[in-house]
């Protein structure tokens, strides 16, 4: 609840009540067009309305809540993008996000937050909830939708890393995904080899993206479980990312010690994590980020900056250091 100069106000009850009018709204605006055509100048009912082949009336009410939500501005009887919107939800911008919402909203995903309260009680999902069991059709889903939000944490983590001057390396990318982290390295480094760990049908996709950014002959995969697969050794860096939050910290300290063993002295490591502070509820989406893994995962946490460094630590990594990233992830560094 919030309090107002009047007193105490349900307006948190209320607007949290109804976050899923919301979601549905965004869902439909990216489905409709709605901000692109905004952006290529069709800002009256009429005219957006035509852009979407949608109904005025559907379109005036669409466009209303939107701009409540803080999607638009409106101006007289025209509507406008903010900034952020035209940045990320309009498809003339390089940084369009709106095909993420293909998993960020899907309806998998969406389930997995039924009967909170029971999972609550156990302390872990029930099994079907389960997003890390072995060859989750989900993640096929990930890997396609969730390539350009990536890209500015991708472009960063190259940059801290400073592969471009690294010579030539060998990079093990652990649960690949899409597979956009080691592609990037590549693209950086023309001496690098990717090898890349993940499910086969998840590694179609990463190997599908390594052929259309020009990396593909320096991009090879390995399928199966990164906790069991022989991903070989010689590396000078691996790439975690978003993967050990899955897990509780034994099974993470697991797999840093086979990943350690892997890479040659001296060897990095970069783990990508959303990161809350000690007190566990700040910054806001780093801390919030907790609630997918109650929902998703058996086990899984939003580990603190001091809980990765001690998994590293136990793993034989040393001189762990934390890097801030354009994104509300934190890029983790130890050398092994």
């Amino acid at each position: 609840m919030t309090t107002t100069a009047a007193g105490p106000s349900p307006e948190l009850f209320f607007a949290t009540v109804f976050a899923y009018q919301r979601t549905a709204a965004l869902n439909a605006a990216i489905e409709l067009e709605l901000f692109t055509a905004i952006d290529e100048g069709a800002q009256t009912v009429p005219a957006i309305a035509k852009r979407c082949k949608a109904s005025e009336r559907g379109t005036r009410m669409l466009c209303d809540y939107v701009t409540v939500s803080g999607f638009l501005t409106k101006t007289g009887d025209r509507y406008q993008l903010t900034p952020d919107t035209a940045f990320f939800l309009s498809k003339k911008s390089q940084a369009y996000l709106g095909g993420t919402t293909e998993f960020l909203a899907s309806p998998d995903l969406k389930r997995r937050a039924d009967g909170v309260a029971a999972t609550v009680r156990r302390g872990t999902v029930a099994e079907e909830g389960n997003m890390v069991s072995a060859d989750n059709p989900v993640w096929q889903t990930f890997a396609r939708a969730m390539t350009p939000m990536m890209m500015p944490a991708a472009q960063a983590i190259a940059d801290i890393l400073d592969v471009k001057s690294a010579g030539a390396i060998r990079v093990l990318d652990i649960a690949a995904g899409h597979g956009i982290f080691g592609i990037v390295i590549a693209q950086r480094n023309a001496q690098a080899e990717i090898v890349a760990v993940d499910w086969k049908g998840v590694l179609a996709v990463a190997a599908e993206n390594a052929a259309r950014m020009g990396v593909g002959a320096r991009h090879r995969g390995v399928p199966g479980d990164a906790f069991t697969t022989d991903f070989g050794t010689g590396y000078d860096v691996a790439l975690v990312t978003n993967f050990l939050h899955h897990f509780d910290t034994p099974t993470c300290e697991g797999l840093l010690r086979r990943i350690a063993k892997s890479m040659k002295p001296g060897g990095r490591v970069a783990i990508l994590e959303f990161v809350p502070n000690d007190d566990r509820v700040s910054p806001p989406m780093p801390a919030s980020f907790v609630f997918n893994m109650l929902v998703g995962t058996p086990a899984g946490e939003a580990y603190t900056f001091r809980e990765l460094g001690d998994m590293l630590t136990a793993a034989g990594f040393s001189g762990t250091t934390r890097h801030a990233l354009p994104t509300p992830e934190t890029l983790v560094v130890a050398t092994k």
